[in-house]
């Protein structure tokens, strides 16, 4: 998603976090957490990211996990195209390197699982290597970010036993509970990605630094 309107929201979050909604495989996430990282590189007190996942390409996922891209999703060509004119005009802006190769035929599921999966059992720190890891992974490495091998060596690189990722992609349970986020967020009012929640209020889209500024301290 592109547009970066802020509206209120029913989520709110503490006065030292920004919720953040996103989806591995969406390179406006990728550009909206550069933009995050350079707004906290000038402030005082770092926020930590509650990340909340969502799936884009719930309903085009094949049973084997492969993604079917002739399904409509209302999306035509020239919606692509113009999203990609985009992609390029805010790595210009930002001073961002990434491939675009690779991330349309990834599916993010496995790895929206064991993030999910280290957020809520090791501490934040951890969480917040191992994110970034998998983003870099997949923008910057051209790594198949839903392969368990290579999430296994991304936790791994962060402190993480492999084996315990491979585990937790094969809980069901787990599984079950990351789906069930989805649909939390979209009965939440969520229905693009990124979007950065602070104190009620919401913008959508990969924002520049200045925007995420307003939206956290209001100046």
């Amino acid at each position: 998603m592109t547009d970066t309107d802020a509206a209120d929201r029913p989520e709110s979050t503490a006065t030292d976090e920004i919720v953040v909604y996103s989806d591995y495989v969406c390179p406006f996430c990728y550009l909206g957490r550069e933009s995050l990282r350079q707004f906290q590189a000038d402030r005082d007190e770092q926020l930590r990211i509650d990340w909340r996942p969502f799936d884009l390409r719930h309903n085009k996922r094949n049973p084997d996990g492969s993604i079917d891209h002739s399904v409509d999703d209302g999306k035509d060509d020239d919606y692509y195209e113009q999203a990609k004119e985009n992609v390029r005009r805010l790595q210009a802006e930002y001073d961002v390197e990434m491939s675009l190769d690779l991330a349309s035929e990834v599916d993010s599921l496995s790895a929206q699982v064991a993030s999910y999966h280290v957020k809520t059992t090791a501490d934040y720190e951890t969480w917040l290597d191992f994110d970034t890891s998998i983003f870099t992974a997949l923008w910057q490495e051209e790594r198949d970010i839903g392969d368990p091998d290579v999430l296994a060596a991304l936790a791994e690189r962060a402190g993480l036993d492999g084996d315990e990722i491979r585990a937790a992609l094969d809980d069901e349970t787990l599984r079950e509970a990351v789906t069930t986020r989805f649909t939390e967020a979209q009965r939440e009012g969520i229905t693009g990605v990124p979007t950065f929640v602070y104190d009620g209020y919401a913008a959508r889209g990969a924002v520049p630094p200045e925007q995420l500024e307003r939206l956290v301290d209001g100046t």
